[in-house]
């Protein structure tokens, strides 16, 4: 009985040290940033070589039509009739509201009986001031009466100015009853609908046209980051063509298909925020962009002579990195670099302080110091010796497990 407990007890404490045995391998394996080191000084290690890298950074942008024009009444009035949707495609002079004419149609008639009476009483004053002429040449009556009918006849002329004056005003007044659109877009949004009272003075439009066959995308960047787009020099337009083509992120996550070109950059740094706004025109025959939207602007940028590394071969030591270059003797020397603001999540392009050949550590950093002698060996003799250790541990040869 006791030799059969001493067995059980004995399977137990296998059990529990395999167990433990697998814990450490996934807490090495869990670790990222220290890695995991197999053998007591040997440490994974890479070549770099240094290369051009295409990267893109993204800027929020705000989408405008190239001409949002706000549409208001010229005269005061109720809305009688909406004679398009919101959101519909419309052509220059397009009807879109028409406000009552009831009062604009009397006024109009109203000039029209004036201009009509104006040119009877000139008509009359004609055949008087010719008649006075002929009675003054005969010396019948005098130059003061004559005058008279020469001023009268004047003065009628001049009435009948101003009442077709009067006219045209009314006839243009009843014209403005019907609000047409000012250029080829899209409507906007009709804050009045039907039997609502409007005037020149309304605080809100009564719509908004919008011309989106080609759309402005505005955005800012840092006065850094456009000088380093403008520092070759030239003028402003050679330096807006050397500018490459931008992308557009729409809201949903997905690009446009079309490319854009930045056509404006603004001539005054803001001085609160230290930026500058940039426009870049986008074509938009589709009709995918709306006035009023949002998205990112997407500009690629070349990078030349980086080097690409993981970041968990890297050390930061107050807001410094590092990395252990391995030296001709095998040991290992604790190098400060620089790298790009850009990063994927797991790579860094370091800009200065390595170059092509170099040889760095890539795990187990946080293990290391400055002068240390390592065994170097490569990535897959690194995998190689993993997939023993957990090929010993799960064939149970604690002995023989990552030595």
């Amino acid at each position: 009985m006791n030799k059969q407990m001493l067995r059980t007890t004995i399977t137990q404490f296998r059990q529990i040290a395999l167990f433990a045995v697998g814990v450490s391998l996934l807490t090495a394996c869990g670790n990222k940033q220290g890695g995991m080191k197999l053998g007591d000084s040997e440490y994974a290690v890479i070549t770099v070589n240094s290369s051009s890298s295409s990267q893109t950074t993204s800027y929020p942008a705000t989408i405008r039509g190239t001409q949002d024009i706000e549409v208001r009444p010229q005269v005061s009035g109720f809305i009688v009739k909406l004679c398009v949707d919101e959101g519909a495609t419309v052509r220059k002079g397009q009807p879109l509201f028409e406000i009552d004419p009831t009062q604009y149609k009397a006024a109009v008639n109203q000039a029209k009986a004036a201009v009509a009476m104006a040119k009877a009483n000139v008509s009359t004053l004609e055949l008087t001031e010719k008649n006075k002429k002929e009675l003054f040449n005969k010396e019948i009556i005098s130059s003061f009466e004559y005058q008279t009918a020469v001023n009268q006849l004047a003065s009628a002329k001049a009435t009948l100015a101003q009442s077709e004056a009067s006219l045209v005003s009314a006839s243009q007044n009843l014209s403005f009853c019907t609000v047409t659109s000012p250029s080829n877009g899209v409507v906007g949004t009709f804050p009045y609908r039907i039997g609502s009272l409007v005037s020149p003075s309304i605080s809100s439009p009564l719509t908004t046209v919008s011309e989106i066959g080609d759309v402005y995308v505005y955005f800012s960047m840092t006065e850094k980051e456009l000088l380093q787009l403008t520092k070759a020099g030239g003028t402003l337009k050679e330096q807006l063509d050397k500018m490459p083509p931008v992308q557009l992120q729409l809201a949903d996550g997905t690009l446009l298909q079309e490319t854009g070109k930045i056509d404006a950059v603004s001539g005054v740094i803001d001085q609160s925020t230290g930026s500058v706004s940039m426009r870049a025109i986008f074509p938009n025959d589709k009709k995918i962009l709306r006035s009023g939207g949002t998205g990112n602007v997407v500009f690629p940028y070349t990078m030349d002579n980086i080097v690409l590394i993981p970041q968990s071969a890297t050390v930061e030591i107050q807001d410094k990195k590092f990395v252990y270059v391995l030296q001709s003797d095998n040991t290992i020397k604790n190098t400060e670099i620089r790298v790009s603001n850009l990063n994927d999540g797991k790579n860094y392009m370091v800009t200065d302080g390595l170059k092509s050949g170099d040889k760095i550590v890539v795990e187990g950093v946080q293990n290391l110091h400055d002068g240390q002698e390592i065994t170097p060996i490569t990535k897959e003799q690194q995998v190689a010796k993993f997939q023993q250790a957990m090929q010993d541990q799960k064939d149970g040869n604690l002995k023989t497990a990552f030595n």
